[in-house]
């Protein structure tokens, strides 16, 4: 199994057990594979749900420029609900997690 495999594993067990939902590991793996090797780096990997910057970066980069939403589509009210999903007191959360509930928040999956 490769170290990509395994990380996947890993986000499908979050998202099962911290986030009670059964993925779509075609679109999880789509993800993943999309973020490139800042999966593979400890402080790229996760997503920091309390730095207002981190956010940004999550909002500019992903949403506004990968799923190609808009400012006037709550992007900031989707990102609170999915940092409450994942837990607001889990230290580690991982960047593939936080873009799947993303992308299947704004049903964007087709952009993978």
């Amino acid at each position: 199994m490769s170290k990509r495999d395994e990380l996947i594993a890993k986000y499908a067990a979050d998202l099962k057990d911290k986030c009670g939902v059964n993925p779509d590991m075609d679109l999880l793996t789509k993800v993943t594979v999309g973020l490139g090797p800042s999966i593979y780096n400890a402080d790229s990997s996760t997503v920091s749900g309390s730095d207002e910057s981190e956010l940004a970066t999550v909002k500019n980069n992903y949403l506004i420029k990968k799923l190609g939403l808009s400012e006037s589509d709550d992007l900031d009210g989707a990102i609170a609900s999915v940092m409450d999903k994942y837990g607001q007191s889990n230290r580690n959360k991982y960047r593939a997690v936080v873009y799947y509930l993303l992308c299947t928040h704004f049903d964007k999956a087709s952009v993978y």
